[in-house]
């Protein structure tokens, strides 16, 4: 009976996490390139009663053992890189990527993001930029009175100046791929870091040989946050932690049980 409370709290702890985990891929399901997140499960340790292919007699062997799990725990929190929805915004220095890849942006630390999120805006020196100021890597400047800004979806950046018809090119948008994007580390503000786990960025033109996706001007990529698919993992993680509690119900009521036996 002391083993089943502890199992069970086990079960109460993980589903707590997993419900903390949903509260987070709800709260973020208006942030723009928001990946979700799942959270990943593993059995704990087993008490062998009896060992598995143990000796029952001098010529036969036990089947099947008798082993007793003592709970779970939460083993990981999977990066989900499902497409998230377009939306058009009319917005020339939005930028949508249609399919693999990641936005690359230097962080004050002088450090690489990663980001999902095209919204970029242009600073006092013209220097495309993220909301937090992140200047874009490599850095693209668009030349002040710049009528028109146009970006190809291979990430041709060009520029028209006011009383001129032909484009001047002033940059490029290059994107980053990486052997397992699950394995990036999460520091929030739509922002990754590279790891051991993640592998070395693969850096190339959108739509080129790398398997990297092309980019679309004037939309945003939405959160691949599917809100009806978390509201029933919601109720699933619920019942579990339901579930778990009455097993500690009827751990303590069978404890009460045993103490009365004197009486």
């Amino acid at each position: 009976m002391f083993r089943a409370l502890y199992t069970a709290a086990s079960g109460m702890t993980a589903q707590q996490l997993n419900l903390d985990n949903i509260a987070n891929n709800l709260a973020n399901s208006s942030t723009a390139g928001f990946r979700k997140r799942r959270l990943q499960f593993q059995d704990l340790l087993y008490q062998n009663l009896v060992m598995p292919g143990a000796a029952a007699t001098q010529q036969t062997t036990v089947a099947a053992g008798l082993q007793v799990g003592l709970g779970t725990r939460s083993a990981a929190s999977e990066i989900i890189p499902l497409q998230g929805d377009f939306s058009p915004t009319g917005n020339p220095l939005d930028l949508a990527i249609e399919g693999q890849g990641f936005f690359q942006v230097t962080l004050p630390s002088g450090e690489i993001g990663y980001t999902r999120s095209g919204s970029f805006h242009l600073d006092a020196q013209g220097n495309v930029v993220t909301a937090e100021g992140n200047p874009l890597e490599p850095s693209i400047t668009v030349p002040a009175g710049a009528s028109s800004v146009t970006i190809g979806s291979d990430g041709t950046v060009s520029v028209t100046q006011a009383g001129q018809t032909a484009a001047q090119q002033v940059g490029s948008v290059q994107l980053a791929l990486f052997p397992n994007p699950g394995g990036l580390n999460s520091i929030g503000k739509n922002l990754f870091l590279a790891t051991t786990a993640s592998g070395d960025p693969i850096v190339g033109t959108p739509g080129g040989s790398e398997g990297l996706g092309t980019l679309q001007q004037g939309t945003l990529e939405q959160s691949n946050v599917n809100v009806v698919e978390e509201f029933i993992q919601m109720i699933l993680a619920q019942r579990s932690y339901e579930a778990n509690s009455r097993v500690v119900k009827a751990a303590d009521e069978m404890f009460q049980q045993v103490n009365q036996l004197g009486r």
